[in-house]
């Protein structure tokens, strides 16, 4: 089984919350690492995602992070989230 990592920044610009981490993050730069697995016997190149993690500040540890798991979808609702964000606050400009 071949696996490969993926890993991108993201930027919140407001504070987030992400479904399965109990607190609120606060606006800033992420890491997100997306490991996957190739699907064995086809014709061709296809992975399946099988985790999603991101790089938070850890709690009480000034200047430590942590690395959670978070599913993909409360990842992209909790981006959505921002977006939509911003753009309210470019409304009331």
């Amino acid at each position: 089984m071949t696996i490969r990592s993926r890993r991108e920044t993201i930027t919140f610009r407001h504070p987030v919350h992400i479904r399965g981490i109990e607190r609120a993050l606060p606006a800033g730069a992420y890491e997100v690492v997306t490991d996957e697995e190739m699907i064995e016997g086809l014709s061709f190149a296809s992975w399946r995602r099988i985790a999603t993690m991101i790089t938070v500040p850890s709690e009480g540890v000034r200047g430590a992070t942590e690395m959670l798991s978070i599913g993909s979808v409360d990842l992209a609702d909790a981006q959505a989230a921002d977006a939509q964000s911003e753009q309210a606050g470019a409304a009331h400009d």
